[in-house]
């Protein structure tokens, strides 16, 4: 074998190792997490919430009460992922037991707690190149578009489910969840009155979750089961009849 052909070898060698890199990256990006509800699945690029990308969920209002329903929302997601989940924020005051009930055990959870945001957006990114994780969560108030972009180069490097849940102490922090971000999704979850049940009691707790942005996909409201114990939703009737409703008078008009 002459020199010039040993180089020629090497060089085609390099290039299909870097090609089954590249393939090896896409295939990666292109697996997703179902939701397990074809109506709400249908919606999103590849019939899910894509690994390697970011996502990022809001409280429908500015009350706590939207805010926990959110962060549940996330820890439902992040239940039903494998490995480790680290999750960052400046305030310590998540309810561990909530979290157990949508299946995310705090075994499972690595707090990082940090003094200020710039501290928790550069824990969040350091946490997704790391990869190996099975999600990654961060509290944020304000996710600049350039912020948002590093943290979406970050999961996709890695192949890691990037979480963001935004929360804000006052009113009008809340209008900078309308600016645009890198986020593959964005989603707001409103507290809804619980599922009536045929006799007295206290039914699943239900959402209305705003599918407000997805890319390469259409966006939608489903009115849902609060997530169960493996970190699972399930779509209420009524979200059916809403959808009926709206075809029949599309229909009649």
């Amino acid at each position: 074998m002459t020199a010039a052909v040993a180089t020629s070898n090497a060089v085609l060698d390099e290039l299909r190792q870097k090609i089954a890199s590249l393939e090896g990256g896409s295939l990666r990006q292109r697996s997703v997490l179902p939701f397990g509800v074809s109506e709400i699945d249908s919606q999103l690029a590849r019939g899910g919430l894509a690994y390697g990308a970011l996502h990022e969920v809001a409280g429908g209002g500015n009350g706590a009460i939207d805010g926990a329903a959110a962060a549940l929302f996330i820890g439902g997601i992040a239940a039903r992922t494998t490995g480790k989940v680290v999750w960052c924020l400046t305030r310590f005051d998540l309810f561990f037991p909530a979290l157990a009930q949508v299946g995310l055990h705090p075994d499972r959870v690595i707090f990082v707690e940090c003094d200020k945001e710039d501290t928790v957006l550069a824990s969040f990114e350091e946490a997704l190149r790391y990869g190996g994780l099975g999600a990654v969560v961060a509290e944020l108030v304000r996710l600049p578009m350039t912020a948002s972009r590093r943290l979406q180069l970050a999961a996709e490097k890695s192949g890691t489910l990037g979480l963001v849940i935004r929360r804000w102490r006052r009113q009008t922090e809340a209008s900078d969840f309308g600016m645009p971000t890198a986020a593959a999704t964005r989603w707001r979850i409103s507290v809804l009155p619980s599922e009536p049940l045929p006799v007295p009691g206290v039914g699943r707790p239900r959402w209305l979750a705003e599918l407000m942005r997805v890319r390469a996909g259409e966006g939608g409201e489903f009115i849902i089961g609060a997530c169960d114990g493996q970190g699972r939703i399930c779509l209420s009737s009524d979200t059916a009849d809403r959808q009926d409703k709206t075809s029949r008078s599309f229909a009649l008009s």
